[in-house]
């Protein structure tokens, strides 16, 4: 049974989570104060403050949290590429945990240690030493430095390796998840299993990892833990732990339908942008002869299109001279709405 369930959009009255929003600057984007009374905004997702999980959810099923849990769970998978089986789900419930960033650390944790059961990724790294005997390359200059009566030869030579930037990279994403999971015991099993890799902090905005096909089967596990990193607000308080896991839901269901078409059709374009003289044009998704823009927003009927959504795919239409456009809104607690439009007429007609 789900608790502390907040919805999009709905009132906060948890007095103890109140607080802890208005101190902490960092959530201060996720909320809004409306007369007096702090209210969510388009984010779903957990804070967890205090010992206790506090859920964001969109109201997609009337009157059922579990439902509308499982939902936006799937939605961010298959956002966000997270490949994982059927069964590897139902195992992570069978933990008993309903928390969303716990249930995505076990996925990781437990993809990860699959791959480096097959086999740790190794390359090969340039090391330089002071050696007893010769390996690989003999550095004249570092010789004459440090060796002028020494009995030992400065080398540089090649080390197949376990300590790569990769590896590397695992491991702090390892040691920074172990602080928010409730169970440790898989992330520690792939921390044994990179015992010879260095420790290293990474700055999560700015990485720039290499892949090629002997490295290629770890990719998923990779952008699996950066989506995880980026996700994690980690605060710390009074030495009280606390985190929080939430998503714009426009950016999501953005991300959710356009990695929809991609399966669907090999010509989507996503975030496609041009240039009409001054015009900066960048439709949601873009196919050969249709041009679509997600818009999360509750629509019930005709009535409820706004003008300027529609001015917005006339423009889209007019420029790119391609007649057939849509709105795709979220379908919202059982509505029907299919709306067929013409905005402008005869040969400026937009469908």
């Amino acid at each position: 049974m789900l608790e502390n369930i907040i919805y999009e959009y709905q009132e906060v009255k948890n007095s103890d989570l109140i607080s802890h929003i208005k101190d902490t600057s960092s959530l201060h984007q996720y909320f809004k104060e409306d007369w007096g009374k702090l209210k969510a905004k388009q984010y779903c997702g957990i804070i967890n403050y205090n010992g206790k999980d506090f859920y964001f959810l969109p109201k997609i099923a009337n009157h059922d949290n579990e439902t509308n849990l499982n939902i936006f769970t799937y939605m961010l998978m298959y956002a966000y590429d997270i490949n994982v089986q059927n069964e590897d789900i139902s195992n992570s419930k069978n933990e008993k945990s309903d928390n969303i960033l716990e249930v995505f650390i076990q996925l990781f944790a437990k993809n990860l240690f699959k791959q480096l059961q097959r086999g740790i990724y190794k390359e090969y790294i340039t090391e330089q030493d002071n050696l007893t005997t010769l390996k690989g390359k003999y550095l004249i200059n570092e010789n004459l430095k440090y060796n002028f009566t020494k009995n030992k030869i400065y080398c540089e030579y090649d080390e197949f390796s376990e300590d790569n930037e990769l590896n590397r990279f695992f491991l702090y994403a390892i040691k920074t998840l172990m602080r928010y999971a409730k169970n440790k015991k898989l992330l520690k099993h792939c921390e044994l299993a990179l015992d010879e890799v260095e420790y290293k902090q990474f700055n999560i905005d700015n990485i720039n990892m290499h892949f090629n096909r002997l490295n290629i089967r770890y990719k998923d596990s990779f952008e699996f833990a950066l989506l995880l990193l980026k996700k994690s607000i980690p605060m710390f308080e009074k030495d009280k732990k606390s985190f929080a896991f939430l998503f714009d839901m426009n950016e999501l269901f953005e991300k959710f339908i356009g990695n929809i078409y991609k399966n669907i059709d090999i010509t989507t374009n996503l975030q496609y942008s041009k240039y009409f003289g001054n015009l900066l044009l960048k439709p949601d998704i873009k196919l050969q002869n249709q041009i679509i823009d997600t818009k999360y927003k509750i629509v019930k009927n005709r009535d409820d299109l706004k003008t300027n959504d529609k001015y917005q795919m006339f423009v889209y239409g007019t420029n790119f001279e391609i007649k057939n456009t849509m709105l795709l809104y979220p379908k919202h607690n059982n509505t029907e709405v299919d709306e067929d439009l013409d905005l402008g007429k005869n040969d400026k007609m937009i469908k």
